[in-house]
């Protein structure tokens, strides 16, 4: 199986045969956490450690459970009453776990390119779960195994990507992946909430939606990331969801069979409509979820293989 990284700091390292390999792993765990017996060993007698300085009950649990399921040790650090709080460095955090000698890492931070920072430093396997602006790996490839698995492939579609796309590094990894697939990606939203230099993202650019959504395959909606907003980007709520938030209306502009995705969690009535967010038929979002443990169970079996016997039984 072709997987050449260290760490899984973020998309734009993975090459179009590296993404493959993991979605056909994740595929394979998808089925055992299905099944009746939703354990292995494949990372026994490893330890996982989750450092998140930002809060997130969605990722953290999907990697929690994630690591339980495969048999690691796994320990969640509380970064908000932590030695970081007193002023402890990140570095000096980052040599502390190295004396630990944990195996994974997994983490969280409001700072762009903090995790990789982390990365330089420790001698285990580094998961980024979200830094900053950057970028959210784990959440483009659950994003991509659930498109194909509604859609049958990744290639040659067309996405829209709609709303907050400034503030998302959700947006971010998914534009790579999804421009290393060949896919075809609109971005839709108000010019306050592109992010300046988006003639580089090569992807199209929309501020109306039904032009955006016209013959979409995926429509993938973003959280307003109100946290790391210092400004007036949209006049109100109200008028937001009136322009830019997904109903039947805009969702009909689309094509029929489309998907209607987001990462959660979700302002009902303002980003999506809470009919299209629980419609069967064309949402998902409860996919998505269910994705993301068995993305993150694949990340981390590819990443620790260089520390087991290649003898050892892995999942078909």
């Amino acid at each position: 199986m072709t997987f050449r990284q260290t760490h899984l700091l973020g998309i734009e390292s993975l090459a179009p045969d590296e993404i493959t390999a993991l979605l056909d792993l994740a595929d394979s765990y998808v089925d055992m956490n299905r099944s009746s017996t939703k354990h292995s060993d494949t990372l026994r007698g490893l330890t996982q450690i989750n450092m998140f300085f930002e809060n997130s009950t969605r990722t953290q649990a999907s990697f929690e459970i994630a690591g339980k399921r495969l048999g690691a040790d796994v320990m969640n650090m509380a970064m908000q009453t932590s030695s970081v709080k007193k002023g402890e460095t990140l570095i000096d955090t980052a040599l502390t776990l190295n004396a630990m000698h944990p195996d994974l890492l997994v983490v969280r931070h409001p700072q762009s390119g903090a995790v990789n920072l982390l990365a330089e430093k420790v001698n285990c396997a580094v998961l980024n779960a979200g830094d900053g602006r950057h970028e959210h790996p784990t959440q483009a490839l659950l994003d991509a195994l659930t498109i194909r698995r509604a859609k049958g492939r990744l290639h040659r579609l067309t996405v829209a990507i709609c709303g907050d796309i400034a503030h998302s590094r959700v947006a971010r990894s998914n534009i790579l992946l999804l421009g290393k697939m060949e896919s075809r990606i609109r971005l839709i939203g108000p010019p306050t909430l592109m992010p300046a230099g988006i003639d580089e993202f090569g992807a199209e650019v929309y501020d109306d939606m039904e032009k955006g959504l016209n013959g979409a395959d995926v429509v993938m909606m973003l959280r307003l990331q109100k946290e790391r907003m210092d400004g007036g980007f949209i006049p109100s709520e109200r008028e937001y969801y009136h322009r830019f938030g997904l109903d039947a209306e805009k969702l009909g502009h689309a094509k029929p069979n489309a998907i209607v995705m987001h990462p959660g969690p979700m302002n009902r009535g303002v980003e999506i409509d809470g009919t299209i967010a629980d419609d069967i038929n064309r949402s998902v979002i409860q996919d998505q979820v269910e994705m993301g443990v068995a993305v993150r169970m694949a990340a981390m079996d590819l990443l620790t293989r260089r520390l087991r016997p290649q003898t050892e039984k892995i999942p078909a």
